[in-house]
């Protein structure tokens, strides 16, 4: 009853930009909360950034200079925006989402992740 499709990984060069977008469907309640976290191989997953649908967002320390989150309750859809990548952004960003209005988890639906690979 509720997807969530991530699109908008590609490779990219160090220094280039991908915008990724996840689409919400939900059959019964709004996702209000959503999220984006990332996965390298054989690394834990870990917290990139998460918005609700009433504006509120929290980013990563560790991305905060260089991504931006946003959405578009008109479209149910969650967008980072990505710049100055670094190869270390490379991972597989999965997109997660809560009933709530929720920039901390948990999520409780997750979509299939896209792949940015950063590389020369």
């Amino acid at each position: 009853q509720v997807q969530l499709v991530e699109s908008g990984g590609d490779l990219v060069q160090p220094g280039g930009s991908l915008r990724l977008s996840c689409a919400a469907s939900s059959s019964r309640f709004a996702i209000n909360g959503m999220a984006w976290y990332r996965q390298a191989p054989g690394q834990e997953r870990e917290f990139v950034a998460a918005i609700t649908s009433g504006g509120t967002s929290k980013v990563a320390d560790s991305v905060k200079d260089r991504f931006t989150i946003s959405k578009d309750n008109s479209k149910n859809t969650m967008y980072l925006q990505m710049n100055n990548l670094k190869p270390e952004d490379t991972a597989v960003y999965y997109c997660g989402g809560s009933y709530y209005y929720t920039v901390d988890g948990p999520y409780d639906y997750w979509g299939q992740g896209t792949q940015v690979t950063v590389s020369s």
